[in-house]
């Protein structure tokens, strides 16, 4: 049976941190497993230019992004792994599917009408201030990553719906102009999405609010952070409750079902705030050890990381250049 194709863009944004790889990192290098599928994850390098305009740190968040992918576990010989810029038929289909693409609909993308929102609650008379055209268009080079190379199934979280749908009423008013060329992609959300995982502060962990846990810092400097993590005023021989704790939120999704088990009951039977702080970092330094190690090598060895993507951008152009044959030929490219 002819594999299905799933396909996973990952914007380089920053250092990740621990809800980054519970929210998107774990479950699709699970979905990597999955015999039925042919995976391919890509680094959606030019997706970040919407708001990156420094080239050192565009250069290190991409390479950022590559490191923490392998260093916990993507396989590049089972998936096919590349950096999106490296595939010029992306950019060349964004083009053509742009000139069918009703500016109504990009009036409706989500990004671009909270962009606007935000300039009205500022007060800015020109609501399309600051507004540069990826952002607007963002939508028409994510359907071009996904239509490119016939996506049968495309992960999301449950706020990025919207971009497949679009990618769909795309790839229907081009099949209705010349002919069925595309696929429908498929959304995939998981039933039960992965609470929002707590940051120092007790909200959630974002980037936005300077309260999260990189994954990768020093094993010293992660002891620090936990240790910051906000709890309550409680006594250290109070009973506590493990289901409002920060703390055991976050211990729960790296420990053991029997080290969960055992921490819920020192929990109801007290335990100081300090003492879980100490289980948390120690079951999290135990988990990040080896990904650390590997990252930090990783990131000492950026040619080694070129050599990966190239055979990666190599593999994906197998698929991606015959099919941008078909595509302009139904066009009319002579």
């Amino acid at each position: 049976m002819e594999k299905k194709i799933v396909l996973t863009g990952i914007k380089p944004t920053g250092s990740p941190h621990l809800g980054n790889y519970l929210g998107a990192i774990k479950p699709a290098l699970s979905l990597a497993q999955d015999e039925r599928y042919q995976a391919l994850y890509f680094i959606a390098d030019y997706h970040a230019l919407t708001a990156i305009k420094e080239p050192e740190y565009f250069r290190h968040v991409c390479y950022e992004v590559a490191a923490t992918w392998l260093a916990l576990g993507l396989d590049p010989d089972k998936v096919i792994f590349y950096r999106q810029s490296d595939i010029p038929e992306i950019f060349e289909l964004t083009w053509i599917l742009a000139c069918l693409t009703p500016k109504g609909l990009m009036n409706r993308a989500h990004a671009y009408k909270a962009a606007i929102a935000q300039n009205l609650a500022s007060g800015i008379s020109d609501v399309d201030s600051g507004i540069n055209m990826g952002l607007y268009n963002y939508p028409v080079l994510m359907a071009a990553d996904i239509l490119l190379f016939q996506s049968d199934v495309v992960p999301v979280g449950k706020d990025q719906i919207q971009h497949i749908e679009i990618t769909n009423d795309i790839a229907q008013g081009f099949n209705h102009t010349y002919g069925k060329v595309f696929i429908l992609p498929r959304y995939l959300t998981r039933e039960e999405e992965t609470a929002s995982l707590p940051g120092l502060d007790g909200r959630k962990m974002s980037k936005s609010y300077d309260n999260t846990i990189p994954l990768f810092v020093s094993s010293e400097k992660l002891r620090k952070l936990v240790f910051r993590i906000k709890t309550d005023s409680s006594l250290p021989t109070e009973p506590k409750n493990p289901a409002t704790s920060p703390l055991f939120h976050i211990y729960k999704e790296f420990a053991s079902p029997e080290q969960v088990e055992t921490m819920q009951n020192r929990y109801y039977n007290g335990i100081s705030w300090a003492d879980a702080k100490q289980e948390l970092f120690e079951i999290l330094n135990v988990f990040l050890e080896k990904p650390r190690q590997l990252y930090n090598q990783l990131m000492t060895d950026q040619q080694k990381m070129d050599t990966l993507l190239n055979e990666g951008a190599r593999r994906a152009r197998s698929l991606a250049t015959p099919f941008m044959e078909k595509i302009r030929k139904a066009i009319g490219h002579t």
